[in-house]
């Protein structure tokens, strides 16, 4: 009996450099694992690997991803762009929609990629080390969302649509510049911990806001 090709490729830290392009004809992946190659480049035939379910381009030094990335709408389990040097995604990663998990940490992104906001099925989002001052009013469109680590970031506020991440149970903020946060942050049901360590959160006038989020049953580290 011939052998089936496994779906499943695993090519870290093999010193590639570039990818090989038989691994763009391997159309029946599942999985494709490319960290730690020191690519710079990803070629646009990644967007031919429809069955993809996870892709980890992680600890590489890319500084852009193809817009034919977006073209893998059924990548749901996992997408590593961590530890590069993007400072920017594609739009079409918006159509991403049934993506669970995503991580952009360590990175050099300024502004926080509007594409992300359109990815309706996160569940989780990583995006600490990066120099974010600010997230869009769009982050709202996470209602699937569950944890978001912002850690070392450059963020003095956060929107008040952060209320409607109705799903959310842990949110990490250490390590920024906050000088607030907004209300609507108590009126999350499901929130359970909010790390707030190395925040000076001693010069906030809140209200008592930390201290109701913490009489709601939230632990705040701080």
């Amino acid at each position: 009996m011939a052998e089936t090709p496994s779906s499943n490729l695993s090519l870290w830290k093999k010193r590639l450099g570039t990818v090989p392009d038989w691994v763009w004809e391997r159309h029946e992946l599942h999985t494709l694992v490319l960290a730690d190659n020191d690519l710079t480049e990803v070629s646009s035939r990644v967007g031919q690997l429809k069955q993809l379910r996870m892709l980890d381009l992680g600890h590489n030094k890319l500084e852009h991803v193809p817009e034919a990335l977006g073209n893998i709408e059924d990548l749901r389990d996992f997408l590593y762009l961590h530890d590069n040097r993007l400072q920017s995604l594609p739009s079409s990663l918006e159509r991403l929609k049934k993506l669970r998990y995503l991580n952009i940490s360590n990175n050099a992104f300024t502004g926080f990629p509007e594409a992300v906001c359109g990815m309706s099925g996160l569940i989780e989002l990583r995006a600490s080390e990066n120099q974010l001052t600010e997230l869009p009013e769009t982050i709202g469109n996470l209602l699937r969302l569950r944890e978001m680590g912002l850690r070392g970031n450059r963020l003095t506020s956060l929107p008040e649509t952060i209320g409607k991440l109705t799903e959310l149970r842990n949110l990490d903020l250490r390590g920024n510049p906050l000088t607030s946060l907004p209300e609507t942050i108590t009126t999350l049901p499901r929130l359970e911990k909010l790390d707030l360590r190395w925040v000076d959160t001693d010069t906030w006038s809140d209200g008592g806001l930390l201290d109701r989020l913490e009489a709601k049953g939230c632990i705040v580290y701080r």
